[in-house]
């Protein structure tokens, strides 16, 4: 489970260079903790980035920060060329380590390596798609292309089960590293709550739930509106925020119109001051039918928030059910409008869940602490090269 790394620095004066690997850097769960990671350890680690496919909001801003970031331009199905650019672009960068962000970019990424093997490769899984099953094909590949220097990370437990079932990588090669905020930026109280909501058009006295995700069909909008035309049946003065851009948009903006909720659900689209906007919330729902460990569930706990949301993935283990929230089956709205209407009537208890939620969060999912266990990992790969003695010692990291 990584809990104890071992660094394995070759001591030379080269700054470690790391390469992240991802679909691109659009706005994200995993894209937003990418980009704080090196933002934050650019002092310890030279950062370069790879994109597969576009280059995204996030990739503009990093150009402009002086970060270098590559855009492949891969073409539909397998993409050799991809690969071979990918391999030539860590050549050019010097890279030492590369850190893939899901499945895609691990694989192109083990692809590269047989036209240069030079850098070790750290493969991070932030979320399964659904449905999620065994390949038998990548299980094969899996097990022939990952290197003994090679470590594979779970975002979470439930993610580390699924690496292990699902893809065929042995249980002792896979560890979990939780994904962490910065839980201070959300913990600046309310004071301008009334402001908020009456930017949104809200008013003091309406219950006001948040759900921040990306119009994805995973994140299952469509059972949000349908929870919401059940909870404004008990709960007139109920409003939801839902937070984000994508693909679903159309879609959810036709089931809004289609339960007459036009009056109860608004869309804010890509919002960059989140921590500031939860202040004006009395509770948080996500209805993913797949989720990995969503950044944005630690955010409002950290907030002081209560959490509805479906049980799915490794939300169980961020959310104590009835304790810091509660939780109901995917695609179950019923089971969800109960529980947002149970937390409406009871003050006190959206206080307690709020209370435990803000100590959880700061407990569990820190963004010091995750920094330094991938910095340690950055670290050990860097001087670690197939068939050393050390590739032994960093094979247990992940064990």
């Amino acid at each position: 489970m990584l809990q104890r790394l071992t660094s394995f620095s070759n001591g030379g004066a080269t700054p470690l260079t790391v390469c992240h690997v991802l679909h691109s850097l659009n706005v994200g769960g995993a894209e937003m903790l990418v980009v704080r990671l090196a933002r934050k350890l650019r002092d310890k680690c030279r950062f370069v980035f790879a994109c597969l496919d576009e280059l995204g909001v996030l990739g503009e801003e990093l150009r402009k920060e002086g970060f270098t970031v590559e855009v492949l331009d891969r073409k539909p199905g397998f993409d050799p060329g991809c690969a071979w650019r990918l391999g030539r672009f860590w050549r050019r960068e010097r890279v030492h380590v590369v850190h893939a962000h899901q499945y895609g970019p691990f694989f192109y990424s083990v692809a590269a390596r047989l036209l240069w093997r030079r850098p070790a490769i750290i493969f991070t899984e932030h979320g399964r798609t659904f449905p999620d099953y065994p390949r038998r094909k990548r299980i094969i590949a899996n097990r022939i292309l990952l290197e003994r220097r090679d470590r594979v990370v779970g975002v979470g437990e439930a993610v580390r089960r699924a690496l292990i079932r699902n893809e065929g990588i042995p249980q002792r090669r896979v560890g979990v590293i939780y994904n962490g905020i910065d839980t201070a930026v959300f913990a600046n109280g309310c004071h301008d709550r009334d402001l908020i909501r009456r930017e949104l058009g809200m008013g003091p006295d309406d219950f006001v739930i948040f759900q921040v995700a990306r119009l994805d069909h995973l994140k299952d909008h469509a059972t949000a509106v349908r929870t919401m035309h059940r909870v404004r049946r008990d709960l007139p003065a109920a409003r939801l925020v839902l937070v984000g851009e994508g693909p679903e948009r159309g879609k959810i903006e036709e089931s809004i119109d289609r339960h007459r909720l036009a009056d109860h659900v608004r869309l804010l689209g890509l919002r960059n001051d989140v921590a500031r906007l939860l202040r004006a919330a009395d509770l948080f729902l996500l209805t993913s039918i797949s989720e990995g460990i969503p950044l944005t569930v630690i955010e409002a706990m950290a907030a002081e928030l209560p959490v509805v949301s479906t049980r799915v993935g490794g939300l169980a283990e961020i959310i104590e059910d009835g304790r810091t929230g509660f939780l109901a089956a995917a695609g179950d709205d019923a089971a969800l409008a109960e529980r947002i209407c149970r937390l409406a009537s009871d003050a006190p208890l959206r206080r307690q869940l709020g209370q435990c939620g803000k100590v959880r969060a700061a407990t569990m999912f820190s963004e010091d602490q995750m920094h330094l266990r991938y910095l340690e990992l950055y670290r050990s790969g860097r001087g670690v090269r197939a068939g050393s003695r050390n590739s032994e010692r960093a094979e247990n990291l992940a064990g």
